[in-house]
């Protein structure tokens, strides 16, 4: 897709987003659903969208350190190490969220993804406030991992939807997730 084309996708998702609404967008991994994570009332039309406990937490994709440094009390070391070194996409599970509903603070932790992909990274640098992100299926069905696979009912269901060449999604897998525990240790919760 061409650059004009691209910032007016983006240009209106984050129009749909600063209205507290709900996209269908590539990410780095797979499809996914997405809100501005510091809208409560957009955070529960996901939860709503994807018949979903909301006690299960979703993840939430920035664009660099910086914005992460706003929503976490510390990043530590082995976190920076990992987001500058690790070349598949890597969610870190953070203690101590700050700037964010309690409706993504479940058990005082938050999962966060720096995005390296160079179109969403862009896309979240200009939106300058963590997004969503969740798998584009309903609650325990399978994740779909082509734009084509994901279903009418979450197609009808958010307010925009990314074209489906707005990037070329090349892994069609969940991102790896971590954690960084109390004591430093690293704990892999899923590879």
């Amino acid at each position: 897709m061409e650059l004009n084309k691209k910032n007016i996708v983006i240009n209106k998702a984050i129009e749909i987003l600063n209205k507290g609404g709900v996209i269908l967008y590539p990410t780095d991994t797979i499809w996914g659903i997405g809100c501005d994570a510091t809208n409560k009332s957009a955070i529960k039309k996901i939860y709503s969208i994807k018949k979903r406990n909301n006690r299960k937490p979703l993840i939430l994709l920035m664009n660099n350190i910086t914005t992460l440094s706003k929503y976490v009390k510390t990043i530590p070391k082995q976190a920076k190490e990992i987001i500058y070194n690790e070349a598949c996409p890597v969610t870190i599970i953070y203690n101590d969220p700050v700037n964010l509903p309690s409706e993504l603070n479940y058990h005082n932790t938050v999962g966060i993804r720096i995005v390296k992909e160079p179109n969403i990274n862009q896309f979240l640098k200009i939106f300058n406030k963590p997004i969503t992100s969740t798998s584009a299926n309903i609650s325990n069905n399978t994740t779909p991992i082509s734009f084509e696979e994901i279903s009418d009912e979450i197609k009808s269901q958010v307010d925009y939807i990314f074209p489906k060449n707005f990037i070329n999604i090349n892994t069609n897998k969940s991102s790896k997730i971590i954690k960084i525990n109390q004591n430093l240790s690293i704990e892999k919760i899923r590879d």
